[in-house]
């Protein structure tokens, strides 16, 4: 008898589980064998082990093998039955049973024939506690029969009409496998337009002339007797057509519009459908009421089969294939149903009761239609068997209650339905015995570190034992949360460590006693290569060596072993071997290849290979320099609570010596990933002692460094954990502000996880009021960074600390910092405001400073508020928009720039907080006087005559006063771009039109416009225009135009103006003043010169100024400079902060410097272009 290995897991604990005879020593798939003396005492019902199929095909020309296998306690004995009767081998002197087996043997290769020993067969094996039987067993020989002799008449079609060959193969056992192929045993192209069918026919959806052969021959293959059988050959001749009419699609196979399907769960599901037509349809596959499943949904044959792995009664439904071609689709539905054998749902399980116990048999089965359960005990319809009042039968469970050893016994279950039956033996085998432990006593297990350990305990006893496992000698019980137990009393350690070592003991217990034994396990450190062999490349004829450097546990030994290729070093002296080397001497071209240096132990092996490579000899490369290589093995030891001491071996240095390593460490704990610097050592040291914060979970790296630059990282160390210890320092950023009037918000820094030194931070905060007597007040808070004090005064200074601890204890106690409760808005409003105007553009404003008191927070500053409520003129009304200037801290005045001049202005002061702004002080209003006004909005000269023009104007857009009259100045342009006289007229102030009469007919006039006030002049806005030419002399002049001698004179004035142009250009690159820039001076306006700003002079004509022409309606002062307001306010008066600057929206650029007006044109320069009679009067 066997043992099952059974690798399920299992929290051992007593109880009523369902018991088990044999377990195995160790997680496997393979039987072991038991204890002899345990096999000798035991009994144990037969159990069918091996049978033929159910439907057993045999080869007539061989002996008929019928299996039957079984084992049981003692051992079973055999017996057959055929046709339902009792086959009594011995009357038949072909038939022979296997010695120690039910295995038929039917020699009928001497004598006999087959067909003789058809029939159905079971086999029963019997012993004292039961009988199994197997299946039924259907025998039957294989059969290949011949085609009939038929005669095939040639076919003759037109060029696309459709054809089937059919095939018609004789029904054989098994059935045959059909392909068609030629005489020359050449298979048949096939395609969309030819393919073969589920029924071996050949269709062709239609035909054409290269179809035309004569042998057109299917074969079928009966595997099972290794023959082939062979049609008549077809042959078929396809006549060439002019043009062949093209039709839609129908179908060749199946007929009609409908069709059904019936196929058994689990089966493949083959539908099929061949169309005809031309051209060559197309098939496409769908389900009607659902989808085809993605997995297991395959075409084949062109898309003409549709199949479906693995079918369930899901599958079933209507199925739709559709062929399409240019002309039409056609339709064919298939009703699919499917059908079940039976199948198992719970089949029965072997039971081993103890006396007096209780027990079920489950016999449970599913099919369409559902399958009918029928028991059999020892063979035996369970109806007429003996009874056994430990059993009641209910439908498809046995029950079993008070077993005894007399109800031992194997029991089938039948399961059958119209397509199929299922039969299962399940034994009840009654035994007492009390627990033994089968494995051997103190064996010792030695595993490599961080492997699993498996330490066995085969175990047998019914009731069927518990297992307890147990280490050392008073250890409690081992559990789950570290170990592994299994349902065959091994207990597994995941990874085994270097305190895994030790003495561990399995205790077997059942009601019947207890079984206990001892095993040791010992953890050896891994075997490594910490000095790999490197890739080379030598000279033919010189010498190379490989390094093999192993390291291993010192209670084993290695063997290392050298290969080349993978095979075994060549016999030649030329290698030769120590303890970490392989030498090859002389090396050949032969000896190129891959070394692998194996280092072996009983336990364990490692291994590491290099190539090489043989050259030419060359001559000898400069050596190479690079990094070093990374450092190897690292290692941790003297582990302290705040100390370690790493040692590395050092990688190659690669020509250049190492000047010192670094060494970063990892805390998996708290940064995972995130590498930090921990020490540097000098470059010939390979070992540090490391200092360490409490609470961290170390790894360390080691990094080289040489002239060239700095190694890769090292694999990092194994982990190290520190004990916990209280905070060496408390949160940084300790503040105390408050957010409300009756609060205070303390907020700090949090200890990172570094910083914490040990589990469960937390931190101790404490406030008190700072000008009290009051106690300090304490309260300890989670890991956060925030603690709201509620009901606090407002705006009252406090003392704050916070102090971190965690499980250990308390950090060193922290320095007090001040911080304030929250502000509210202040409650008084400043006092004697007072208003002094400086000028009409700039005022100055006093206040009285409130109460500190009346703050209520920290003071900021004073706000002021002031808005223009009415121009003075009363021709400008605006919106009334408010402007802010914000003084700093305890000032107790300021300035206000950029007044409107002659405008009625209110202002009032607020205290602001951090809070905000308290209430306003009383409104106190000033006025500012006037000043001059701005230029005329526009200028328009309107009905020019010969001797008159007419100016009309709108009045300035800011007044800034009482206007006493316009100022009109106007001189005229002759034709060289001199300027005339210069006349000056005073205007009403009431006027906005005004006509000039008795003036020169074709003439340019040039205009200065600008308004007064009595505070003095404002801004000028030009102009220009011509008086209309009289008709006659433009005759006159056009006449002289057209004369010839004119045109000469007009050409030689322009080569002159031309040259005179080239030598001013080249003067003014030169810098220098030429005369027409004199003249320009001269005629400037003579009221208003520029002036140096050095010494007073008149200013020189800039060569940096572009010479344009005068832009109609230009307002620039023809000085070209802007007037400024006295002013000798200073700047450091002004407000800053909200508001601070002085436009309509706030921008205080625009309200104080002034709009700068445009500059007026030259006197030379014209609003257009001189027309061709102002040319001709510069000639008369």
């Amino acid at each position: 008898m066997q043992l099952k290995i059974m690798p399920k897991k299992k929290h051992l604990s007593a109880g009523g589980v369902p018991l088990i005879l044999f377990l195995c020593q160790m997680i496997s798939a393979l039987d072991v064998p038991l204890d002899p003396k345990l096999l000798h005492d035991l009994v144990q019902p037969p159990t069918i082990t091996q049978q033929s199929p159910k439907d057993y095909i045999i080869d007539p020309r061989e002996n008929i093998v019928i299996q039957c296998e079984a084992k049981g306690k003692p051992p079973p004995s055999f017996s057959w039955t055929r046709n339902g009767t009792h086959f009594d081998i011995d009357k038949d002197p072909l038939v022979t049973m296997k010695p120690g087996s039910g295995t038929l043997v039917i020699n009928i290769m001497s004598e006999g024939k087959a067909e003789t020993y058809e029939g159905v067969y079971q086999c029963t094996a019997r012993n004292e506690r039961g009988a199994a039987v197997s299946n039924n067993i259907v025998v039957r020989p294989s059969r290949s029969p011949l085609w009939t002799k038929e005669r095939l008449e040639p076919i003759i079609l037109r060029n696309g009409q459709s054809l089937v060959l059919p095939c018609r193969p004789p029904i054989g056992l098994p059935p045959a496998i059909i392909f068609w192929m030629d005489n020359s045993f050449q298979r048949l192209p096939q395609s969309e337009r030819v393919s073969q069918g589920l029924n071996g026919d050949l269709y062709f959806s239609n035909v054409l002339p290269e179809d035309t052969r004569e042998d057109y021959i299917c074969y079928a293959r009966f595997n099972h007797t290794q023959t082939i059988q062979q049609k008549q050959p077809i042959s078929l001749k396809v006549i060439s057509a002019k043009s062949s009419k093209e039709r839609p699609p129908t179908f060749l196979t199946p007929e009609g519009n409908e069709s059904h399907k019936e196929e058994l769960r689990g089966n493949v599901l083959s539908l099929e459908c061949i169309a005809e037509g031309l051209p060559t349809p197309i098939i496409y596959w769908i389900k009607e009421d659902g989808t085809l499943p993605a997995n297991r949904t395959f075409y084949r044959n062109f898309k003409k089969t549709l199949q479906i792995t693995h079918v369930s009664e899901a599958d079933s439904g209507n199925y739709q294939c559709i062929a399409k071609n240019a002309l039409g689709a056609v339709h064919h539905t298939i009703s699919v149903t499917v059908k079940a054998a039976p199948y198992w749902i719970v089949a029965p399980q072997n039971l081993v009761l103890s006396p007096g116990e209780n027990g079920t048999l489950i016999c449970r089965a599913n099919g369409n239609p559902k399958p009918r359960i029928s028991w059999l005990t020892n063979g035996v319809p369970i109806e007429i068997a003996l009874d056994d009042p430990s059993r009641k039968i209910d439908g498809d469970t046995i029950i079993f209650s008070n077993v005894q050893e007399s109800s031992s016994a194997v029991y089938q279950c039948n399961a059958s339905n119209k397509y199929g039956y299922l039969l299962a033996n399940a034994f009840v085998n009654v035994l007492a015995e009390p627990p033994r432990i089968l494995t051997s006593a103190n064996t010792l297990y030695q595993v490599i570190a961080n492997r699993p350990a498996l330490l066995d305990c085969a175990f047998f006893g019914s009731p069927m034992p518990t297992i307890e496992w147990f280490k050392g000698t008073k250890g409690s019980a081992l559990h789950e949360d570290t170990y592994v137990l299994h349902d065959n009393g091994t207990l597994e350690i995941p990874v085994a460590q270097k305190d895994s070592t030790g003495t561990y003991t399995c205790v077997a217990r059942n009601k019947l006693g207890m079984a206990k034994n001892e095993v040791h396990l010992e953890i050896k450190d891994p075997t490594r290569i910490i000095k790999q062999p490197e890739y080379a490349v030598v000279q033919r004829g010189s010498k190379v060596s490989f390094e093999c450097r192993v390291k291993h546990d010192h209670t084993l030994i290695p063997t290392i072993l050298w290969l080349k290729d993978n095979g075994e070093l060549p016999n030649d002296e030329r290698f030769s071997t120590d303890k970490d080397h392989l030498v090859v001497s002389d090396v050949k071209d032969d000896d190129g290849g891959t070394y692998t240096c194996t280092a072996n132990t009983t336990l364990d092996s490692a291994s590491a290979s290099a190539v090489l490579r043989v050259v030419a000899p060359t001559p000898t490369p400069a050596p190479i320099y690079d990094v070093p290589n990374p450092p190897f093995d690292l290692e941790l030891t003297n582990q302290l609570d705040k100390s370690v001491q790493l040692t590395w071996t050092p990688g190659d240095d690669n020509n250049s010596p190492i000047t010192k390593f670094i060494i970063e460490y990892e805390d998996a704990m708290h940064d995972a990933g995130l590498w930090r610097h921990q020490a540097e050592v000098s470059g010939t040291q390979t070992t540090a002692q490391l200092k360490l914060s409490p609470y961290v979970n170390y790894s360390f790296r080691v990094m080289a460094e040489n002239g060239i630059g700095r190694s890769m990282p090292s694999e990092a160390s194994e982990q190290y954990l520190t004990k916990a210890a209280e905070p060496d320092q408390n949160p940084m950023a300790v503040e105390g502000l408050g957010t409300e009037p009756d609060n205070l918000v303390i907020t700090w820094k949090p200890l990172n996880g570094f910083q914490s030194n040990g589990p469960g931070l937390q931190y101790k905060v404490s406030w008190r009021q700072k000008d009290g007597d009051d106690e300090w007040t304490s309260v300890v808070v989670a890991n956060v960074s925030k603690y709201i004090v509620s009901g606090t005064p407002t705006f009252v200074p406090y003392l704050i600390k916070v102090q971190a601890l965690n499980d250990v204890g308390f950090a060193p106690e922290p320095a007090a910092v001040m911080g304030h409760s929250g502000e509210d808005l202040p409650m008084v409003a400043p006092g004697n405001v007072r208003v002094s105007v400086v000028n009409s553009t700039l005022a100055e404003v006093h206040w009285d400073p409130v109460p500190p008191k009346s703050v209520r927070g920290h003071l900021q500053g004073y706000r002021i508020y002031y808005w223009k409520t009415q121009s003075s003129s009363k021709r400008n009304r605006r919106h009334i928009e408010k402007k802010i200037l914000t003084f700093q801290g305890t000032k107790t005045h300021g300035m206000l720039p950029g007044l409107q001049p002659y405008s009625h202005y209110a202002l009032n002061v607020r205290v602001v907080n951090g809070k905000g702004e308290g209430p306003a002080s009383t409104d106190r209003g000033f006025h500012t006087p006037e000043g001059v006004p701005s230029a005329p909005s526009s200028l328009k000269i309107v009905n020019p005559t010969l001797d008159s023009l007419t100016l009309e104007w709108d009045p300035p857009s800011h007044p800034n006063g009482i206007l006493t009259e316009y100022i009109l100045k106007y001189q005229p342009i002759n034709s060289t771009h001199e300027l005339g006289p210069l006349v000056d007229l005073k205007i009403p102030a009431n006027k906005t039109r005004w006509t000039l009469k008795n003036l020169n007919f074709s003439t340019r006039y040039k205009f200065y416009f600008y308004a007064q006030t009595s505070v003095g002049s404002g801004s000028q806005i030009t102009e220009e225009a011509i008086t209309t030419v009289d008709e006659a002399m433009a005759s006159r002049q056009v006449d002289i135009a057209t004369q010839g001698w004119f045109i000469g004179l007009m050409c030689a004035v322009a080569l002159l103006i031309l040259i005179l142009l080239i030598v001013c250009f080249i003067r003014r690159n030169k810098g220098g003043k030429y005369p027409v820039k004199e003249k320009e001076d001269a005629h400037a306006d003579p009221e208003i010169q520029p002036m140096k700003e050095d010494d007073g002079t008149f200013g020189e004509y800039s060569d940096a100024e572009d010479h344009k022409p005068l832009k109609k309606g230009s307002r620039t002062p023809s000085d070209r400079t802007v007037k400024k307001e006295d002013s000798d306010d200073s700047l450091v008066d002004y407000g800053e902060g909200v508001n601070g600057q002085f436009n309509e929206d706030g921008s205080f650029i625009g309200q104080y410097s002034g709009k700068k007006e445009k500059e007026p044109a030259e006197g030379n320069e014209s609003s257009e272009a001189p027309s061709p009679v102002n040319a001709m009067n510069s000639f008369v």
